[in-house]
């Protein structure tokens, strides 16, 4: 038995990358999950975008450059995970999150927006079970109606994206958009536990009734109640 008491400064945060595969379909635009298999220590049993972490080879060959090293990761990881042969031109940057501080893997992970080339999705049964195309209305509210289990990043990119009525009009609003940057920390309060991120009053304070806008998102028994006064979504 491990006796060490738990150092959450000395977790490394490592660099990873997520891409988001979009399509058209009859009930608007559709969005690819997948879902990982339960007993993975990482988001076991969720349902998640094609992704993972940047291979040190990624790094080697974009000579440090994590931005670029992260486009290569993505397109390895949606053949790997989904079968899909995507071009890392195509992908447009969403959004960047770094996992708080207190869990026991971090990473900082790019998110990419793309449209999913034709042809199967094919899954290897290992570490991911299985893979389904929602709208994304469906998958934020099966994700509320607790039918499926989405990671806060992942929600959070859906929200973004559901305005758009197709694959090319949500492209084109992403790549209008600034990169944004995402730092959350955890904040509890009694039994409830929020994300809380940078342009919150509760970010440095901890205090989540400390007056100003809010930019937050409560973890709910089923789904998350997401906040952002300056930019609702």
């Amino acid at each position: 038995m491990n006796t060490e008491a738990f150092d959450p400064d000395a977790v490394p945060i490592k660099p990873a990358a997520t891409v988001i595969p979009l399509r058209d379909g009859p009930d608007g635009v559709e969005v690819l999950v997948l879902r990982r298999d339960e007993n993975l220590a990482f988001h076991g049993g969720s349902w998640v975008f094609p992704g993972g972490r940047v291979d040190d080879h990624e790094l080697e060959t974009a000579a440090g450059d994590e931005g670029a090293a992260a486009r290569a990761a993505a397109r390895r990881e949606a053949y790997e995970e989904a079968g899909l042969k995507i071009d890392e031109a195509d992908l447009v940057e969403l959004s960047h999150w770094t996992t708080p501080k207190g869990r026991n893997r971090r990473f900082a992970t790019w998110f990419f927006v793309v449209a999913a080339p034709d042809g199967e999705v094919v899954i290897d049964d290992g570490e991911i079970r299985a893979f389904e195309w929602h709208t994304i209305d469906a998958a934020i509210s099966g994700c509320q109606a607790g039918e499926i289990m989405l990671a806060g990043p992942t929600y959070v990119s859906l929200l973004r994206l559901r305005q758009h009525a197709t694959v090319a009009d949500a492209l084109a609003a992403v790549a209008e958009r600034p990169n944004e940057v995402f730092l959350p920390k955890l904040v509890k309060q009694s039994d409830l536990t929020f994300s809380v991120y940078q342009t919150d009053p509760a970010y440095h304070s901890g205090d989540l009734d400390a007056p100003g806008p809010r930019h937050r998102m409560q973890m709910l028994a089923a789904g998350y109640h997401y906040v952002n006064d300056a930019d609702p979504v």
